[in-house]
């Protein structure tokens, strides 16, 4: 069964299962999103699948007309008050999903499970990617210099994060 997260109107996130695990490495290495993450092999996904969801969960993006799975996110340090998304792709782009499932999730993360801090790392040339984020209400926090080395090439990353009281005042 589905573990449903939550609902939108046209979103729901839930959590993934492991007849979801080709579609997550699909999304991984699909080029237009693997220059943008760093992309975890299938065992790293299907322990965090098998797993308790208490410390790491994968979620999928669904259409809740279709079912059709719409993009993939991953959260880590769920075990904390400061829960980190990362791997945020979302599969059927130009449809306005990315912004409806971050909206979902946010709600989630803050009303439901009661997160008082989220954060996000994004690379500094991730431009469609760092508007959604600050539209959203995240807050850039720091910038690491040369922090990942991708194909031999050193890349800066964005921290933004977004605190509970944050997120309660854009209501």
């Amino acid at each position: 069964m589905n573990e449903i997260l939550i609902e939108g109107k046209r979103l729901r996130l839930r959590r993934a299962n492991v007849t979801d695990l080709n579609y997550i490495m699909t999304l991984q290495f699909t080029p237009e999103n693997l220059k943008f993450i760093v992309p975890f092999n299938r065992e790293y996904h299907h322990a965090i699948i098998a797993s308790d969801g208490s410390e790491k969960l994968d979620v999928i993006v669904e259409e809740i007309d279709t079912g059709l799975a719409a993009g993939y996110f991953m959260l880590r340090k769920m075990d904390s008050p400061c829960v980190e998304f990362t791997h945020v792709i979302i599969g059927r782009k130009g449809l306005g999903y990315g912004r409806e499932a971050l909206n979902l999730l946010l709600k989630w993360a803050f009303e439901i499970k009661d997160f008082h801090r989220v954060w996000i790392d994004c690379k500094d040339y991730n431009k469609i990617a760092l508007h959604l984020y600050e539209s959203l209400g995240f807050v850039r926090e720091g910038f690491l210099r040369e922090y990942l080395l991708t194909n031999g090439v050193y890349e800066n990353l964005i921290v933004l994060g977004m605190l509970d009281r944050e997120y309660f005042s854009t209501d």
